[in-house]
């Protein structure tokens, strides 16, 4: 073989050893990459319903290219210093939220009876759940007339722009300031006079907010977040200071709350009362007493403190959930699929269907063989450890 081929072939293998361990070296920052991407999501994100962190990653010829979006400031600084110990160089185009495209607007208030929040930037995703007249949300970013939002359970999910009003934190901070009323009929309207008489300016629900700028005769003269005005009447509506200082979720008030939406539809992502799912329905009896649970059944399980998991419905007191499901095996994690309300007498109250009262005694005629059958246990939050909820008596949310 003369110098010429030699040399060839020299080249040759150098090349093919130089691709193979860039080759390696790409594969094994990749699995790097990979592996520290999942503990950061276990520590700061193991619930993609509540925090936000999609990153991926990227190759443009030599370059490593991480891109994508997070709401967790920390959870981003962490990741990054974890990749510097481990030598690892890229281009970042992570970008946190809220966007800097929203210029400031970042609060947003529900503007309409009933918003209806969905999984993806289109009326065609999922409804995932719902949020009031009045709820106060932060903005994260804005998809052409779509919005990514945070309730103040720190659920994530998208609202379309005729359902809320963007607010700098200047003007929200001033919103939070003015005194306010709380719709508490279950249904009803607001009118553009002090009478029912009157043209209809929007239906209510219960739970809805709004600024108080006066009152007239029976009815208290509000302001919508989009500069609308309107009459409530006084016998459906509470001054928000008012109800504040007079709750006291006890097992009577839950029970109450509970039965006036007897006969309200199921509807899948539904937590008002125009539809509740099963978790929305326990969330919003908790809500009209003050207390706001965690948004899914599945995350209502872990707040509260447990009662039972035999069957033993004697231990149970009213205001207490059940949950049901499928137990966890060997091969597969326990699944939390429905909700109840325990409302005494053997019997509990939750959204099948539509919104009624079945019971645990096998003898009664309203007896629920299945919901028996697939029970899991229950939880109690009346005067019990109140972490992963909020009470508004002592968290401003609506009012400062």
């Amino acid at each position: 073989m003369n110098c010429h081929r030699k040399g060839i072939v020299f080249i040759f293998i150098a090349t093919v050893f130089l691709f193979i361990s860039c080759e390696q070296r790409v594969d094994k920052d990749k699995l790097t990459i990979t592996a520290v991407m999942d503990d950061i999501k276990q520590e700061f994100a193991p619930d993609k319903r509540v925090a936000l962190f999609n990153i991926e990653y990227s190759r443009e010829g030599n370059e490593t290219i991480l891109k994508g979006e997070s709401n967790l400031p920390e959870a981003v600084a962490s990741f990054k210093q974890k990749l510097a110990g481990k030598n690892i160089y890229y281009l970042d185009s992570i970008q946190l939220l809220p966007s800097s495209n929203l210029n400031g607007f970042t609060q947003g208030l529900i503007t309409i009876s009933v918003a209806n929040l969905r999984g993806r930037p289109a009326h065609s995703a999922e409804l995932v759940t719902q949020a009031t007249l009045g709820t106060p949300v932060k903005i994260l970013k804005v998809e052409d007339s779509w919005y990514l939002i945070q309730t103040p359970d720190k659920y994530l999910s998208w609202v379309d722009s005729g359902g809320i009003m963007p607010l700098s934190t200047e003007k929200y901070t001033d919103w939070k300031s003015t005194p306010k009323v709380i719709y508490t009929n279950t249904i009803g309207h607001s009118y553009t006079a002090p009478s029912k008489d009157t043209q209809v300016i929007s239906d209510m629900v219960a739970g809805g907010v709004l600024e108080r700028i006066g009152e007239e005769k029976d009815f208290y003269y509000v302001l919508y977040p989009d500069g609308r005005k309107a009459y409530v009447p006084k016998t459906e509506a509470m001054d928000y200071d008012r109800w504040l200082a007079a709750l006291d979720p006890n097992q009577e008030s839950l029970v109450s709350t509970s039965k006036t939406l007897m006969g309200v539809p199921y509807l899948w992502g539904g937590t008002s009362t125009k539809g509740v799912d099963c978790s929305g329905f326990t969330k919003t009896i908790y809500f009209l007493n003050g207390i706001v649970l965690p948004r899914d059944a599945s995350q209502q399980i872990h707040t509260g403190k447990e009662i039972d998991a035999v069957r033993d419905f004697g231990k149970l007191e009213p205001g207490d959930l059940l949950f049901f499901g499928k137990p966890a095996t060997d091969t597969t994690k326990e699944r939390v699929i429905h909700v109840g309300m325990w409302i005494g007498n053997n019997e509990f109250i939750h959204s099948a269907g539509r919104v009624h009262i079945s019971s645990m005694d096998k003898e009664a005629p309203n007896f629920d063989a299945y919901n028996f059958n697939r029970y899991l246990r229950s939880n109690r939050y009346l005067k019990e450890s109140k972490d992963g909820l909020i009470e508004l008596a002592k968290t401003p949310v609506f009012k400062d």
